[in-house]
């Protein structure tokens, strides 16, 4: 049986405690800064860019070994709030665009990657593609078994993100727009997770980076006829395509603004970017020219 969503107080306690980890790890990384003589650079917010700031942390501490890199992933709203709120972190990372008063907070935003949110079921599931106003239906709620979509007559188990998540955001902004989230749903905080209970479930259906699609554990769905391709994902032809950003404060160290230049380069683009199933920044802009 699917587990009822987090009530609000418990997802705010969640989001404050993230909040403080973040700047306990700051704080402890500045004493040991201040012992060691070395130039700590702090990174947090979104699961999805993890994978890419933790490659590029180790290979830039590497180059330059005066500089640690310390990674987290609490979430695309926790990094957020930690680059430009609390300040407990260097660069915040975001799988979703600035919102609301995060605009007011003058962060510069700096795009990394060209993602796709790839909608998720069991290998055993036979359907393969979904309509637009299906996927939308199945997540409010209002279709409830796949044989509705052309499926086995199979209850839907429907698993969602927090709301600190930046992928859950951007799925709102693709799929549900004003329509509520079914609250009978499990809510994961992690990609890994929601992978995990697909592999496990088998009429399971949730929301991951196409990233994260690997090694046959889950399938990914074509939404209105497109597949999650790296060719769709890059034209924005796939309805679910998105960018991940970093973002950092005016103020920016010499130290995080080389590892910002280090994660842009072709290095890096070129490796860690596409080792994680993400696309180069640089790859839509080239094709535009």
């Amino acid at each position: 049986m699917p587990s009822l969503p987090q009530p609000k107080q418990t997802r705010w306690r969640t989001a404050r405690l993230a909040a403080l980890l973040t700047a306990l790890l700051a704080a402890s990384l500045l004493m040991s800064a201040c012992t060691k003589g070395s130039t700590d650079i702090v990174v947090s917010g979104s699961t999805t860019v993890e994978p890419i700031a933790e490659v590029a942390g180790e290979d830039y501490s590497k180059i330059h070994p005066e500089v640690s890199v310390l990674v987290s992933g609490l979430g695309s709203s926790a990094g957020i709030e930690a680059v430009g709120d609390t300040k407990t972190a260097d660069i915040g990372t975001s799988s979703r665009e600035l919102k609301g008063n995060e605009l007011k907070l003058g962060l510069k935003v700096i795009p990394i990657a060209h993602d796709g949110i790839a909608v998720v079921v069991n290998p055993s599931n036979p359907v393969k593609n979904l309509k637009m106003d299906d996927l939308r239906a199945i997540f409010a709620g209002r279709i409830t078994n796949w044989k509705q979509v052309g499926g086995a007559d199979e209850p839907i188990t429907l698993v969602n993100r927090d709301e600190s998540s930046g992928t859950r955001d951007a799925f709102t902004q693709f799929v549900m727009g004003d329509t509520p989230f079914e609250l009978n749903a499990v809510v994961l905080p992690g990609t890994g997770q929601v992978r995990e209970v697909i592999r496990r479930t088998k009429g399971a259906v949730g929301y991951i980076s196409e990233g994260f699609v690997k090694g046959g554990e889950v399938r990914a769905l074509s939404i209105d006829g497109i597949a999650p391709s790296a060719a769709n994902i890059s034209s924005e032809k796939y309805p679910l395509s998105r960018s991940l950003y970093f973002l950092a404060r005016k103020d920016l160290s010499p130290a995080a603004q080389g590892y910002i230049d280090y994660v842009l380069s072709d290095a890096i683009q070129e490796g860690a970017v596409r080792d994680a199933g993400y696309l180069p920044i640089k790859l839509k802009s080239e094709g535009q020219k």
